[in-house]
């Protein structure tokens, strides 16, 4: 199980930093970690739905899910993770 407060789960070692546990928790939404050209990109379930596949991170009463390809390759969920675009959104 993962940590959504800085601290690793057992199973695996991703967690998610107070500016991006920030972010979700003032968005009120969900999020996906999923591909893109330029890495791994934090987008709202709206943008990148989430899929059955996916790990699970709670973060209070909302859900980051990360794409099993890019599970493998990250240990935190951190703002640069947030498109520049999405800063305001």
């Amino acid at each position: 199980m993962q940590s959504d407060v800085g601290e690793s789960g057992p199973s695996r070692g991703i967690y998610v930093t107070d500016d991006v546990r920030s972010y979700v928790l003032q968005r009120k939404r969900d999020f996906r970690v999923s591909t893109a050209c330029s890495g791994p990109i934090l987008l709202p379930t709206s943008v990148k739905p989430a899929k059955a596949t996916d790990l699970q991170i709670p973060v209070g009463d909302y859900t980051v899910y990360i794409s099993k390809y890019q599970a493998r390759y990250i240990d935190s969920i951190h703002r640069g993770m947030i498109p520049i675009f999405y800063e305001d959104f």
